[in-house]
């Protein structure tokens, strides 16, 4: 039997919208799909694990892996490198998964060019002062990296017409609903079920 390959889902936003919130409400809702665990050169989090949240490498491995072309895609953030595995990503998408990339929209546009097939979502806060209450609310950043995430974000929102889908997450529950549809929906287009359910579509004469 034919294998079907995955679908791809990518979803962007600055600092703060509450990207990584609505992402683990996705993956509960949807266990179909699997998060692709970036590279990054930063430092951990508090309660980050490697492996886990991101596989953390220090620049030099991080520039190794770059130039012998281990990456699909990569951007620096904040002065910090992220990459995906182009290797794993092939394999799980081969392999039947779905899959789910948490990536800046510098990264989107890669994958738009290798994968045109994803489904990429961009998620704007309701303004920008409840963008910085966030950021501040999060307690993770000094001030002064606060205010570097807040000019950034000017920059990244800027690019937000670039992605198919944008989800305003003013209120969590709603946007966490409109991504999870977004997310089954992506699955649902007419040239995944035609591969899934071929016998089905040729007893229904479905061309």
């Amino acid at each position: 039997m034919t294998q079907i390959p995955g679908s791809l889902l990518v979803i962007s936003a600055p600092s703060g919208a509450g990207k990584t919130s609505l992402v683990r409400e996705l993956l509960a809702a949807c266990p179909s799909f699997r998060l692709s665990v970036s590279f990054t050169t930063r430092a951990p989090r508090p309660g980050e694990v490697d492996g886990q949240h991101y596989l953390f490498v220090d620049r030099a491995g991080f520039e190794r892996r770059r130039t012998e072309g281990e990456f699909l895609e990569w951007a620096e953030v904040h002065g910090n490198l992220y990459g995906t595995s182009r290797r794993w990503v092939a394999e799980q998408l081969a392999g039947g998964a779905d899959l789910l990339l948490e990536i800046d929209y510098q990264g989107a546009a890669q994958i738009r060019s290798a994968f045109p097939d994803a489904v990429t979502v961009f998620v704007l806060p309701p303004s920008r002062e409840a963008l910085a209450e966030r950021l501040r609310t999060r307690d993770q950043d000094s001030d002064e990296v606060i205010q570097r995430r807040l000019a950034a974000a000017s920059e990244e929102m800027t690019h937000a017409a670039e992605f198919e889908y944008v989800i305003v997450n003013q209120e969590f529950a709603v946007a966490s609903l409109e991504l999870v549809s977004i997310a089954r929906a992506a699955r649902l287009r007419t040239h995944k079920q035609r591969a899934r359910k071929a016998a089905l579509f040729g007893r229904l004469g479905v061309r």
